[in-house]
């Protein structure tokens, strides 16, 4: 593989450092989890280095890096180390108690989303946070229309369920 030139280096540097912020916020929406975010985004910005010097091929490089981080997330939350679920206490008699969630009232946009599976999830932060189409989000995480728009819909009610709008959604800083 060759290198990259001088002027792709700066033009790489200066397009992710003004994305960067954001690509973190919407990794953070994705999976909850600040630490697993930034190793995530840093595993995306390796694979869009690698394919930097190609980027006149992509239609829309912002579009092409959600999905890359909208799939990198889903296949995160696959791995069999985060399937495990943490739990307040472990009762010597075995059995499990859930830690606490707090009540409806308490809960931040963080805790709603946590109620989403990941795919549902990522469609909702493409959709009302990243404010991709239907088509966009089908585009990103490679799925169909018909599924961005069932996922969108199941999504919102349970979000609504939640008393949660996706214009509350968009206004996360």
């Amino acid at each position: 593989m060759s290198r990259m030139t001088a002027s792709d280096e700066a033009a790489f540097r200066d397009y992710v450092s003004a994305r960067m912020p954001g690509w973190r916020r919407t990794a953070y929406l994705m999976c909850r989890d600040w630490h697993l975010a930034d190793d995530l985004v840093g595993t995306v910005l390796g694979k869009l280095y690698r394919r930097w010097r190609r980027r006149s091929e992509i239609n829309d490089v912002d579009a092409y890096v959600n999905g890359m981080l909208a799939r990198a997330v889903i296949d995160e939350t696959r791995r069999p180390w985060r399937r495990e679920h943490l739990v307040d206490e472990f009762p010597a008699d075995g059995t499990v108690v859930a830690a606490d969630t707090g009540s409806v009232d308490r809960l931040t946009l963080d805790s709603y989303l946590a109620r989403l599976g990941p795919r549902r999830r990522a469609v909702l932060v493409l959709r009302f946070y990243c404010d991709l189409s239907v088509e966009e989000t089908a585009d990103v995480l490679g799925i169909s229309l018909g599924t961005v728009k069932s996922q969108t819909a199941r999504g919102l009610e349970t979000l609504r369920a939640l008393s949660l709008t996706p214009n509350q959604i968009r206004q996360v800083p």
